[in-house]
């Protein structure tokens, strides 16, 4: 891998001028790896430009139609892409069915790219974003799958900035499943400059390809991934502490089973108290409270969930206009 540029995160945002032909060079966003270093950066200080001036870019994609595939229920990825493109002067249509089913998916990327200007789509499997990819000629965005989840990776960054004030030097630590995101988080926040540590039980580790393209970005980026066993080590001194739920949506069959397995990894008052003092929480949400964290700790003052939820509307209509505009 040759090595890459340092990331310049401190651009004032007083003199900050958005990028007016910055684009993603890649065309779809499949995971987090589909935009480069300066495209990360870009679309990131777009998303903070866009969220202090919101009017100044209500008609940036004015005509601009988005197609919504849905094969996972949805609160914050729905709204937040619905709203995003309509709050820049576009619009979107919805198919909440399954993908697949009715007719293949090669046939459905071949309709949706005759009438609309891109593809955001929810789905199981990462081969259904991948084949939507291959036979859309229109940007495809991965909303979620089983192995990334790279719109919800693009907000934590946005909220970790702007609630640490920097990268460089910080750690983040992840406690529960080495699921989809926290693939995207242990990618993303090393290419920031973040250092990433992770703690889950035995058989629940992140996959070992993606941990290994991690570990190569990091050992170039001069930060460190930590894997282990143990949440009071992933959690001592760090400066943000970030969960998700123990079962995700299609593993409801596992739910009692996991619950008990992860019981150790709980996210509570005695387990922030051994992060940095003025660390914060994160959750992606939806949050099964007083499972894999308290109520206490998702409503303490260092709870920044529904910042992050925010966060998620920047971002996109960041992604959206660098890759439709």
């Amino acid at each position: 891998m040759t090595a890459p540029k340092p990331l310049p995160m401190s651009i004032p945002t007083s003199i900050y001028v958005p990028p007016s032909t910055t684009r993603i060079a890649a065309g779809d966003y499949t995971r987090d790896l589909d935009v480069t270093d300066a495209e990360l950066v870009a679309l990131l200080d777009l998303a903070s430009d866009m969220k202090r001036t919101p009017r100044r870019y209500a008609s940036a994609l004015q005509g601009r139609y988005l197609a919504l595939l849905f094969e996972k229920p949805s609160l914050r990825t729905r709204v937040t892409f619905e709203l995003a493109i309509k709050q820049l002067g576009g619009d979107s249509i919805l198919n909440a069915g399954l993908i697949g089913e009715r007719e293949p998916i090669k046939d459905i990327a071949r309709n949706l790219d005759r009438w609309t200007d891109g593809i955001v789509a929810r789905v199981f499997s990462h081969r259904t974003i991948l084949d939507l990819a291959e036979w859309s000629a229109v940007p495809v965005v991965n909303a979620l799958c089983d192995r990334y989840h790279p719109c919800q990776a693009l907000a934590d960054m946005m909220t970790i900035r702007e609630k640490l004030g920097r990268f460089s030097g910080m750690t983040l630590a992840y406690i529960g499943d080495g699921n989809n995101v926290a693939h995207s988080l242990m990618i993303s926040a090393v290419r920031v400059g973040l250092n990433f540590r992770l703690a889950c039980p035995d058989g629940y580790d992140p996959d070992a390809a993606l941990v290994d393209e991690a570990r190569e970005i990091a050992s170039l980026r001069g930060t460190e991934i930590r894997i282990t066993r143990d949440p009071l080590e992933a959690v001592s001194g760090a400066d943000a502490v970030y969960t998700d739920v123990w079962a995700s949506m299609g593993q409801e069959d596992q739910a009692l089973d996991r619950r008990a397995i992860f019981q150790p990894y709980q996210v509570n008052e005695s387990l922030m108290a051994r992060a940095h003092a003025k660390a914060i929480f994160m959750h992606c949400l939806p949050a099964k409270r007083n499972q894999e964290t308290t109520d206490g700790v998702m409503e303490s003052t260092q709870s920044v969930v529904f910042d992050q939820a925010e966060n998620r509307l920047h971002t996109q209509k960041a992604l959206l206009l660098m890759m439709l505009g």
